[in-house]
């Protein structure tokens, strides 16, 4: 299997706090997403752009996928945004409120062209497509598919659920639609999908049920609004020991299987079918790409 790169938790940092910014690098996240848009006042624009950039390019996290979220596609600051965003070299661009599959298209030539001025080689910068409209939603796969860089997307509860003329819940039943076709979308694309954000950072218990269901849909990981939410959504995202347990117990059925010639395997009484195998398989990267320590077992790794 592909190597698999961690995307169990993007943490939202505001550009605009250089205190946060430092700390930031100190949590447990696998994704930093320094933040120019909504966390940013209008008046502090140009400083947050400034400050993103010379701390992603001078004194960036060993340790991090680094993001930087810029502002909207039809601000007056992403011209200037993707100028100095591409040149900091991080892991990833985060686009706000994608709805066309030609706005990508558009920042991804854009993004070549700065590449190319910068002389980093093309291709560098991925991309994550935020999807926080009904518009966005019915146009995900296209938005997915609309250039390679493009290698996750991740929905935004709030926006999304102002565009629907919904009320959002603490339950969010009002998404449950949203958070499936969006995942649809994305494995059909082969991309990463990423959760929305738990909005009450003091309700733990809330966040550990959402972040449940997340994670029984189908998620990747879920976007993390304070450092508080880090360690608990890492936890569901990352494979139990019982998980792991159960996942060599799998690999080894099969592996027995082969070697007897057996047209059907069996463990436990139940019938262990392709897409059991790949999840075991599944389980064991995820846990490998935690540093986990996998003992016993065939090496699908």
């Amino acid at each position: 299997m592909a190597q698999i790169h961690l995307k169990r938790t993007s943490l939202y940092v505001s550009g605009a706090s250089p205190i946060n910014m430092v700390q930031a690098a100190f949590y447990n996240e696998d994704c930093l997403v320094y933040d120019l848009e909504d966390s940013v006042p209008i008046s502090e624009k140009d400083a947050a752009r400034l400050l993103v950039y010379h701390t992603v390019r001078y004194h960036r996290p060993a340790d991090k996928y680094v993001i930087i979220r810029v502002n909207g596609l039809y601000s007056e600051f992403i011209d200037e945004d993707l100028e100095a965003a591409v040149r900091a070299r991080p892991n990833a661009i985060r686009l706000p409120k994608v709805e066309h599959p030609d706005e990508v298209r558009r920042i991804a030539d854009q993004i070549s062209r700065i590449e190319k001025d910068a002389g980093i080689p093309d291709g560098t910068i991925e991309l994550w497509c935020n999807i926080e409209s009904y518009l966005g939603l019915i146009n995900a796969y296209e938005i997915a598919t609309a250039d390679p860089r493009v290698v996750a997307m991740a929905l935004g509860a709030e926006d999304f659920t102002a565009s629907m003329k919904a009320r959002r819940t603490k339950d969010g039943l009002e998404i449950f639609y949203a958070r499936n076709a969006l995942l649809t979308a994305c494995r059909r694309a082969g991309v990463d999908a990423i959760d929305a954000v738990f909005s009450d950072i003091n309700d733990i218990e809330g966040l550990k049920e959402d972040t449940l269901l997340a994670r029984n849909l189908g998620f990747d990981g879920k976007t993390c609004v304070h450092p508080r939410q880090i360690d608990v959504v890492n936890a569901f995202f990352t494979p139990s020991a019982k998980e792991i347990r159960q996942a060599l117990r799998i690999l080894e059925a099969v592996e027995e299987g082969k070697r007897q010639k057996k047209g059907a395997v069996t463990l436990d009484g139940s019938m262990i079918d392709k897409p059991i195998e790949l999840r075991a398989l599944t389980t064991l990267a995820q846990a490998r790409a935690a540093g986990i320590p996998i003992e016993g077992g065939p090496n699908h790794g």
